[in-house]
C-alpha cells in the first residue's frame, strides 16, 4: 500500500488545481497508525472557503487508497505563509500564467496601517517583463490580485505575498 503521505500529497488545491496541497504548503503532517490516518492542514488565510473541499478531497483520496479511518485536523499555528509554497509549486503557477509570490514581508511588533496598496515588482508570467500594474487588489480568490503587463498587454493573476 502506498504511504498515506504519498496519497495526501497528490490531492490538488480546489482554487489552484495546478498545485497539490503539498506544493501549496498547506499539507503539514500525515501520520498513520493501525489503518487510521490523521492529516494536518493549515488554511492559507482565516475563513478560506476551500478548507471543506480540501478536507473532503483528502478523506476521499485516502479512503479510496484503502485507509479505513481518516481524520483531517486544521492547524492554525504557525500561520500559513506564501513562503511555504514550494519552488516546484511556484514554477507550476508561472507555467499556468499566474505570477508566483515573492518573499513574504517580515515584521515584528505592530503592523503599520497604510492606505495605499503595497508596491512590489511582479514579473509577467507570459513575457517576463517587470513593467506590470495592479488592476484590482482581488481576483478570482482573495489571495490573488489581478494585474496587467504593460509590455505584452496580457492580464494575469498574481498570488499575493502573505
Amino acid at each position: 500500500m502506498v504511504t498515506a503521505y504519498a496519497v495526501a500529497a497528490t490531492v490538488t488545491d480546489p482554487e489552484l488545481p495546478m498545485l497539490t496541497l503539498a506544493d501549496l504548503g498547506v499539507l503539514r503532517e500525515v501520520s498513520e497508525s493501525g489503518g487510521r490516518v490523521v492529516v494536518a492542514i493549515t488554511p492559507t488565510y482565516t475563513g478560506c472557503p476551500a478548507m471543506d473541499t480540501m478536507r473532503d478531497d483528502l478523506v476521499h483520496a485516502l479512503t479510496g487508497a484503502g485507509y479505513g479511518e481518516v481524520e483531517v485536523r486544521t492547524v492554525l499555528q504557525p500561520a500559513w505563509s506564501t513562503d511555504w509554497i514550494t519552488e516546484d509549486g511556484k514554477r507550476k503557477l508561472a507555467e499556468a500564467g499566474i505570477a508566483p509570490p515573492g518573499a513574504a514581508p517580515r515584521r515584528t511588533g505592530p503592523i503599520p496601517l497604510t492606505l495605499s496598496p503595497p508596491v512590489s515588482p511582479v514579473r509577467c508570467p507570459h513575457c517576463g517583463s517587470a513593467d506590470t500594474e495592479e488592476q484590482s487588489r482581488f481576483s478570482a480568490t482573495a489571495c490573488k490580485a489581478l494585474r496587467r503587463c504593460r509590455s505584452c498587454l496580457e492580464p494575469f493573476e498574481h498570488v499575493k505575498e502573505i
